[in-house]
């Protein structure tokens, strides 16, 4: 702990770097860290933005001796972390240890389907020149990392066909597994000190190990949980047994490509994929008049639901019957038979399985597929049994775990009975840098009119500060509503989500220096614009979540059933850690100075408006529009 507290210390081997500074908060925070990790316990850390929360556990990290593993909730941090922060560390440390970064299989090319694809005759005719230039840039590359080919869309057809899945992927049996890009990676970080890894890849490592398979990373003797708001909901998905549309698909595709080089197997199997994917499209348009997502009691009800389902499950069965004689021809066909079986047993269950307390069942229906889906309602007590199996230390940290100052809901989904605690305050001076204003005379916003009136009142505001603001809202519905009324109404550049990706979209708004960017979920979280690029904030409405969500219903019905109160156990403390994230775009550094704008009416009306406000940082309030311009004015 004494090395820990030196380094990042005024007098430190990190006191000569442009902008280090030392800090009470990160001191105290690296200390909880260094301790918890000595002691193999559980800490939860809440650090407000600009504590420095990166280096408060990496530096204990590399000092402790220990194995570790850190997990963030993004690939771009992921990589941040990797290339970036450890080098410039472990360099000014004299750290010698190893460090690996390993990622999900679906960010590695795989050289088995890429060769497939090539040889496919739909699929190598039709993206030719994207799978030639994939084939050199494979010779070409250490790793495989999707991420390095910058000439191909993050959200092309492509990818799909030149990645593998767990479902697809032949493991041991694989022709090319001797140069396998993941199976390297696996085996870096087997043999590192320090792995990176993300929260999507250390679930799929849970599950594995829950269900006895072996495992994907290293055993650790301290796990480092970064971005960690968004642990318990990953974890709900993780443990969640699921079926898509896309994976059947795939499957038929994956049959038909694999019969082409084993001869006479074609004919028999060709004819089954077909029917297969048939019944997925049949499937999607038997369902359309249902509503997009709703428990799976609701279509069972429906006989053309049902007509559907069955028709699907036959048509998994016969594929099985056709693939199961050439298993013996190809390892690509051995698992494709395997695919088949396990979709079919998958989807009885989910047809059949009944509806407990502990899980639901549900579907969601997108323009063109569909998934099915079997969630449990609490994860607390395998995400605690696994944590004990570790015998690991466990540090969980983000800017927003607490609700009004207490760390119960996110320990409760943890299952954490006992553990530390540590709250550490931003040391950026919101009583200087930053505004809150909270509008009045809004209409409820369940009112109709609720989002053109919202805007005639912050227009002045956006016009005052020249543009610069991220509008964000809780619906896409609502999202598309503003971008329309503001395209003919306001003078400033409109960045809206979806129009282009993310990255992109962000770039261009910095750019533009006037501009407003409209954003839902992906937008409240992970964005990060330092400077006078941005000097607003507007939140639509607290972010309770839908209420059409079969999950949540179920998870607050089952509440109800315990004698609790769900809407003050479950759909505040959800919606305050949400609003906190979003109110965390606005000040990034010491010199950022910006105006919040709050404009939900219940936040004043309602008694649990307070909580909400207490949550947040320490930002003053006005209702008076004149303050709030004259603030925005001088950003």
């Amino acid at each position: 702990m004494v090395a820990t507290q030196q380094a990042l210390s005024a007098n430190g081997p990190l006191a000569d770097w442009p902008g280090f500074v030392e800090r009470g908060a990160q001191l105290r925070l690296a200390a909880a860290i260094a301790q918890a990790m000595d002691d193999r316990a559980v800490l939860i850390a809440e650090a407000g933005t600009g504590t420095g929360k990166t280096f408060a556990y990496l530096v204990p990290a590399l000092l402790s001796g220990l194995r570790v593993i850190v997990s963030t909730g993004t690939r771009a941090l992921q990589d941040q972390l990797f290339q970036r922060d450890l080098p410039r560390l472990r360099h000014a440390l004299g750290a010698r240890l190893r460090v690996a970064l390993l990622k999900g299989r679906a960010n590695y090319l795989c050289l088995y389907r890429l060769e497939q694809a090539r040889l496919d005759r739909i699929a190598g005719s039709v993206h030719a020149v994207e799978l030639s230039s994939l084939a050199v840039h494979a010779q070409a590359c250490a790793d495989g990392d999707i991420g390095a080919v910058q000439h191909i869309a993050e959200d092309s057809v492509i990818w799909p066909l030149v990645t593998s899945t767990i479902d697809n992927c032949l493991g041991s049996d694989c022709p090319r597994y001797a140069e396998c890009f993941v199976v390297k990676a696996r085996a870096e970080a087997q043999a590192a000190d320090l792995v990176v890894v993300n929260h999507h890849l250390l679930f799929a490592d849970v599950a594995l190990k829950r269900e006895g398979f072996g495992e994907i990373l290293p055993g650790a003797h301290a796990w480092i949980i970064d971005e960690a708001h968004q642990w318990p909901e990953l974890a709900v998905q993780f443990f969640s047994e699921s079926l898509s549309s896309r994976q059947l698909l795939d499957l038929a595709r994956d049959a038909q490509t694999e019969a082409q080089s084993a001869s006479a197997a074609l004919g028999s199997i060709q004819p089954a994929a077909q029917a297969l994917e048939r019944c997925v499209r049949d499937l999607r348009l038997a369902w359309d008049p249902l509503p997009a997502r709703a428990p799976l009691s609701l279509a069972l009800a429906h006989d053309p639901c049902v007509d559907s389902l069955d028709a699907l499950d036959a048509a998994l069965a016969e594929l099985q019957r056709a693939l199961e004689p050439q298993r013996e021809r190809s390892p690509g066909l051995a698992a494709c038979a395997e695919r088949a079986m396990q979709f079919e047993q998958r989807l009885q269950r989910l047809h059949s399985g009944g509806d407990g307390d502990a899980q639901v069942r549900w579907y969601e229906l997108s323009s063109r597929g569909f998934s099915f889906q079997r969630t449990p309602l609490d994860v607390s007590a395998p995400l605690a049994e696994f944590r004990r199996r570790t015998g690991a230390a466990w540090i969980f940290t983000s800017a927003t775990l607490t609700v009004d100052g207490q760390f119960g809901h996110f320990a409760k989904q943890l299952g954490a009975d006992t553990p530390r605690t540590l709250l550490e305050q931003s040391p950026f001076d919101y009583a200087t840098q930053a505004l809150a204003w909270l509008p009045a005379d809004l209409p409820d916003p369940a009112q109709r009119d609720y989002v053109p009136r919202l805007l005639q009142t912050v227009l002045p505001v956006l016009q005052a500060s020249r543009g610069r603001a991220f509008l964000l809202f809780t619906s896409h519905r609502a999202l598309r509503e503003a971008a329309d009324w503001l395209a003919v109404r306001a003078e400033f550049p409109l960045f809206v989500q979806g129009s282009q990706p993310k990255n992109r979209l962000l770039e261009a708004f910095r750019q533009s220096g006037n501009g407003l960017l409209l954003g839902a979920a992906s937008f409240w979280e992970g964005v990060d614009v330092v400077g006078t690029a941005l000097s607003v904030v507007v939140i639509d409405k607290l972010p309770f979540a839908a209420p059409d969500d079969p999950v949540l219903e179920a998870r607050l019905a089952s509440i109800r059933a315990a004698g609790g109160n769900p809407f003050v156990d479950w759909q505040i403390p959800a919606a305050v850690i949400a609003l906190k994230q979003g109110v965390g775009r606005l000040i990034r550094s010491e010199t950022d100075r910006g105006l919040l704008v709050l404009c939900d009416p219940r936040l004043q009306l309602r008694g649990y408006g307070r909580s909400f406000l207490r949550s947040l940082p320490p930002f003053p309030l006005t209702r008076d529009p004149a303050m709030a311009m004259q603030f925005v004015a001088t950003c």
